[in-house]
């Protein structure tokens, strides 16, 4: 059967994660890496066994490879755009790791540049893809629980302190250098976990009858920063329309989880760990709970890098439903620009 040829420019461990994915697919194959690390090379290049001709220490002589019919940038976010640009001007396919840009002013000349060269381009929202949210859009479309009125969604972790005993905890040693940490690499909790509930957040409302999920506005924003220089804790609520309202939350401070809450006229729905995909569902109404229990038979990203592939086998220059299009990453960008900034 044949596979269509994939490279990733950046080998940190969401590369190493995403990699894995391959390992469950058909359709497709990782041909390329490209990393300045040679002991990162190396360790590719054997567990994944990768041809020396296709194992690159410059990011350039991946995005001239011909073989390459795709490439995954799995860069840190402050690098997305400049290496955006360059794999469009070697007119290759792009999946990029969330989120895709980080301001409206960069989204908006990608968008151009991918509209012009006709090029596929997608962000790596990998939770679209798993059965448990395509059982929660199916939900929403049939209206068994009536139309949609407003959600809640948070991925809030706990990364700055540990319990050391009983009530006590104590301050995590914070490697500064670390990207989320790091305010030149785009560290931060709104970009690297509040990116989620924000796609969520505009996927739902683009499935609401009488929606405009364009037009939005953020109220009641709140952001704490913490020494390091970035956000750690942040909240906000996106009025879609003047019509809809979700509740988005995301911290490096507080674990309060990853679940998301959708209330429609005749119940709700309670979507568990939602980025994960290998959970349950809740389905809540007047007369009955319904659990509805997910287990992933397959890696996170096998589902994503599935069905990217086959979108390009179909000569498809656009990501099919649900993935994101150049059109939500224009909103998903504008909404967290505005959730860092005002």
């Amino acid at each position: 059967m044949k596979k269509i040829n994939w490279g990733i420019i950046g080998l940190g461990n969401i590369a190493q994660s995403f990699s894995e994915g391959f390992l469950n697919v058909k359709n497709a194959r990782l041909l390329s890496v490209s990393s300045s690390d040679a002991t990162k090379l190396e360790y590719f290049k054997n567990k994944y066994k990768i041809n020396n001709n296709y194992i690159f220490k410059r990011y350039e002589d991946l995005l001239n490879c011909k073989d390459v019919d795709i490439v995954y940038i799995a860069l840190p976010n402050s690098f997305h755009f400049e290496w955006i640009i360059k794999a469009i001007k070697s007119n290759k396919k792009i999946l990029v790791e969330k989120p895709g840009l980080t301001n409206l002013k960069n989204a908006k000349i990608v968008s151009d540049e991918i509209i012009t060269k006709n090029l596929f381009f997608t962000e790596g929202y990998m939770y679209r893809y798993n059965p448990q949210i395509l059982k929660t859009i199916e939900i929403i479309k049939s209206q068994e629980l009536g139309k949609v009125l407003s959600m809640e969604s948070f991925f809030c972790k706990n990364l700055l302190t540990k319990q050391k005993f009983f009530f006590f905890k104590k301050r995590k040693k914070i490697d500064l250098n670390n990207r989320l940490f790091n305010k030149n690499l785009g560290g931060g909790c709104i970009l690297d976990l509040g990116c989620y509930p924000v796609s969520f957040s505009v996927l739902v409302a683009s499935l609401i009858e009488g929606i405009n999920y364009k037009k939005f506005k953020l109220k009641n924003i709140k952001r704490e920063n913490g020494y390091m220089g970035v956000d750690i804790n942040a909240e906000a609520d996106i009025c879609f329309d003047e019509n809809f309202t979700s509740k988005i939350r995301s911290s490096f401070k507080k674990s309060l989880g990853s679940d998301t809450t959708i209330k429609f006229e005749k119940g709700d729905l309670l979507i568990k760990n939602t980025w994960t995909g290998n959970t349950e569902i809740i389905k809540n109404t007047k007369d009955k709970s319904e659990i509805i229990k997910y287990k992933s038979e397959k890696n996170i990203y096998s589902y994503e890098i599935e069905k990217i592939s086959k979108d390009i086998f179909e000569g498809k220059n656009k990501p099919s439903f649900p993935g994101v299009s150049i059109m939500e990453t224009k909103i998903n960008t504008e909404i967290l620009e505005t959730w860092l900034n005002d």
